[in-house]
């Protein structure tokens, strides 16, 4: 099977630009709070957001007073994003993001890293990055240990015909075995996303590898509705519960 970044990663959302802004999950403030932690006060910072997509993880850090450079090759999903006075989206990739030699404090990839082809990526981040700056990687991974989340999560997985990107953490393996990085670290943290019916829909749509039409698409709305009617709380509302893992490490000199 081909590597996920020979899967069209640039282009493989522009139709999902809106189910991504609307219903995918946010990261919990803790996340935030690792990935900032020993860094210089936040008005200094200048991070590189790459893969930031719609611009969740953007604002986050936005709002903690840094300044965002959101690198983002798709231009629906750029066009998507709410704007923040101190997110400034930009064209580029993660292996090549035109971004000035030694620019940048902190480059955070927050659910994009396993699009990206890790050694060109390796070398523009250590490039990029000041000798004192850090890599984040971010993924929130669902936590099968809960039952909905579970049960929602092996419905994606038959709708997708068990795609790859459903099995994306090995994708930090070249980052743990790198030389340009050092002091490779994981944080997990506790997190859950609530849901109306449509957002549980939309959520699932929001992935690039799950069909928007035919008889799959249809047979996975049906089973969200039916699996939502299980779940649902007295407020209209099922929980996707997820483990966020933050991998932080130190570019080497």
């Amino acid at each position: 099977m081909k590597p996920l970044h020979e899967m069209n990663p640039q282009g493989r959302f522009s139709d999902r630009a809106a189910d991504y802004a609307n219903y995918r999950p946010s990261y919990p403030a803790a996340a935030i709070d690792s990935i900032l932690a020993w860094l210089n006060e936040p008005s200094e910072l200048v991070v590189a957001d790459v893969g930031a997509g719609t611009g969740i993880s953007s604002r986050l850090l936005a709002e903690r007073g840094v300044r965002v450079l959101a690198i983002e090759p798709n231009r629906e999903m750029r066009q998507a994003a709410l704007p923040h006075p101190l997110v400034e989206f930009r064209d580029g990739s993660a292996e090549q993001t035109n971004l000035s030699k030694t620019s940048v404090d902190l480059v955070v990839c927050c659910q994009s890293f396993h699009w990206f082809n890790p050694e060109p990526t390796l070398l523009e981040f250590h490039r990029i990055l000041k000798p004192t700056g850090r890599l984040a990687v971010v993924w929130n991974e669902r936590d099968h240990d809960d039952d909905f989340t579970q049960n929602y999560s092996r419905l994606v997985q038959e709708a997708s015909n068990r795609h790859p990107a459903e099995s994306r953490m090995v994708a930090i393996n070249p980052l743990l075995s790198s030389q340009l990085f050092l002091h490779v670290r994981c944080l997990t943290f506790a997190y859950q996303h609530g849901l109306n019916q449509d957002g549980l829909i939309g959520r699932a749509m929001s992935s690039s590898y799950i069909p928007r039409q035919g008889l799959v698409q249809q047979q996975l709305v049906s089973d969200l509705g039916e699996l939502y009617n299980r779940f649902c709380d007295e407020n209209g509302l099922v929980y996707l519960v997820y483990c966020t893992r933050v991998y932080l490490a130190e570019p080497s000199a």
